[in-house]
């Protein structure tokens, strides 16, 4: 199994839609979204403009210049109108008016769009780099540190873990198998800047036995999901993280990010939450 992050290239798959759109522009970076958004524009203007310098009968355009008419096009998509250019037949009142009712539908749905991705609440989960096995209160635990980098609260906050392996068929192939993980604890009434996870390997757990050979050998991965919802949005959010073997050590645990002073004030240090020390 490749170590994640890993490329998947898919054969066969549907087509996208024009219903895919919204997918794509909410997933894509605000950079992305917003190039989109103003090429669409300009692309629009420049058609406009084109059939504009084809038809002509606009006063102000200079005769053969395209840039005037992709200039007179952008004016009358923004209803800006300086005078200097106007309609004054027939065929130019009416390309005016198809791109009047063209840039009042894309002006409200890229106005949609942008509110859409702007209001959407998007989860900012820190997970700690390394899952680390270790012994726990005389019992050998995994341990995972999780933590919202925001400073409000992920209410209702539920944590599901699943190890993924590879297995040989006894048919011939393989087949990747995903096995739940309890957790000693499932949930929590809020997310805040750090919350550890716990799995104790004892005798039923699906970890009984391994160690790091193994781990490599059958190409373990842990996929680790975290569900709640914003307390300031009141919005549901989600999060995902996979460990691949590698990323997952014996021996060590989790240094220590939160003390007390001796003036009673606590101390919390997020620059060591990915820190780990021997066991």
């Amino acid at each position: 199994m490749a170590q994640p992050p890993f490329t998947v290239r898919v054969l066969g798959a549907p087509r996208a839609s024009a219903h895919d759109l919204l997918h794509w522009f909410l997933r894509a970076s605000w950079a992305q979204a917003l190039g989109a958004i103003v090429g669409g524009y300009l692309s629009l203007n420049a058609l406009f403009g084109t059939a504009y310098w084809l038809v002509g009968g606009v006063s102000g355009l200079r005769p053969g210049v395209w840039r005037d008419a992709f200039y007179f096009s952008v004016q009358t998509m923004g209803t800006i109108g300086y005078g200097g250019m106007a309609p004054a037949t027939d065929a130019a009142h009416l390309l005016v008016v198809a791109e009047s009712v063209t840039g009042l539908v894309v002006t409200a749905v890229a106005t949609g769009l942008v509110f859409t991705k702007f209001g959407r609440t998007v989860a900012r989960v820190m997970f700690s780099r390394q899952a680390v096995i270790a012994g726990h209160n005389g019992v050998t635990t995994l341990m995972i540190r999780v933590g919202n980098e925001r400073e409000n609260r992920i209410a209702d906050a539920r944590f599901r873990l699943a190890m993924v392996r590879t297995e040989q068929l006894p048919e011939g192939g393989v087949f990747y198998r995903m096995i739940d993980l309890p957790l000693a604890r499932e949930w929590t009434a809020a997310l805040t800047r750090s919350f550890t996870l716990l799995h104790p390997i004892t005798a039923d757990s699906p970890l009984v036995g391994y160690d790091a050979a193994r781990l490599a050998a059958e190409e373990v991965e842990l996929h680790l999901f975290v569900t709640g919802v914003d307390d300031l949005t009141l919005q549901p959010v989600h999060a995902t993280h996979v460990y691949a073997d590698g990323d997952i050590q014996f021996g060590v645990r989790h240094r220590d990010i939160l003390t007390e002073g001796a003036d009673g004030v606590f101390t919390l240090n997020l620059d060591a939450f990915h820190d780990t020390e021997p066991a």
